[in-house]
């Protein structure tokens, strides 16, 4: 199946609604808790759900994932794994995009052919892979295209013009831009450069590509703010913390979700 990321950006944009895009780790705490998270979120106003794959060795995370991470570690918590969390949601959600963000590391392990074969049979719709530039992942990207799958890249405020440029070439569904020089969960400090940095994404871009800005984002106040230069904000530390917090309720836990995420959906 095609892609829902492009209409979902499309068909906000037309309702003058800005997309929301949540983040959580799968398999922490459980299987089962993720994919009750998950459902949570898409009844809370997520349009997308970026779901991490855990992997030993990360690079931008900071201490809250990589806790989370560690916990899913713990519990085996494997690509195919993940894969399959994604076939039972489909069963009761085929409405919200769901795009899998990790390292390169598993996906070589399995093999890319194999690796895009199970995402199509899955109902994915893209992949973010951190640790994968435009010119190392050609192949990758030719696969996806193919399947009419986004493959969505980073840009960052180090990112030069030149990068920039073969980064909106070969990205497709949105450009992630990290707000800040640090690790997820850093705080948000010259909103004016951020501002610019969209915009420069925005021209620099052919294919008129969404941006959406993440890291730092924390309430209903920063993602309002985000939101009116952007095309989409992405939340990852506040929800991963959560979910931990209240871990050992799921009941519980899925009311705390959705009343924050709720508060941030009334902004966009």
């Amino acid at each position: 199946m095609t892609s829902r990321i492009p209409k979902i950006f499309s068909d906000n944009n037309l309702n003058q609604k800005k997309t929301f895009i949540s983040y959580l780790v799968c398999g922490d705490p459980t299987i089962k808790h993720t994919i009750s998270a998950m459902h949570t979120m898409a009844n809370s106003g997520v349009d997308i759900i970026e779901l991490g794959i855990p992997f030993t060795d990360p690079i931008a995370d900071g201490p809250v994932i990589q806790k989370s991470i560690d916990r899913s570690l713990k519990n085996n918590t494997s690509l195919k794994d993940v894969i399959s969390l994604v076939k039972k949601f489909r069963k009761n959600d085929n409405k919200t995009a769901v795009v899998l963000m990790g390292y390169m590391n598993p996906i070589h392990k399995m093999g890319i052919n194999k690796f895009v074969k199970l995402i199509n049979s899955a109902d994915i719709d893209g992949v973010l892979v951190v640790d994968s530039p435009p010119e190392e992942s050609q192949k990758l990207n030719d696969l996806l295209k193919k399947s009419n799958k986004s493959h969505i890249y980073l840009a960052s405020p180090t990112t030069t013009d030149k990068r920039m440029k073969s980064i909106t070439e070969m990205s497709s569904g949105y450009v992630y831009y990290v707000t800040v020089k640090g690790i997820t969960g850093s705080k948000l400090t010259n909103i004016n450069s951020i501002k610019d940095s969209v915009k420069k994404i925005k021209n620099l871009s052919k294919k008129a590509l969404p941006v959406a800005v993440g890291f730092g984002i924390k309430n209903s106040k920063s993602a309002k703010i985000m939101a009116s230069f952007s095309d989409g904000i992405i939340i990852g530390s506040s929800i991963v913390e959560l979910i931990n917090k209240y871990s050992d309720n799921k009941k519980v836990m899925n009311h705390k979700l959705s009343k924050y995420l709720t508060s941030i959906s009334r902004v966009m």
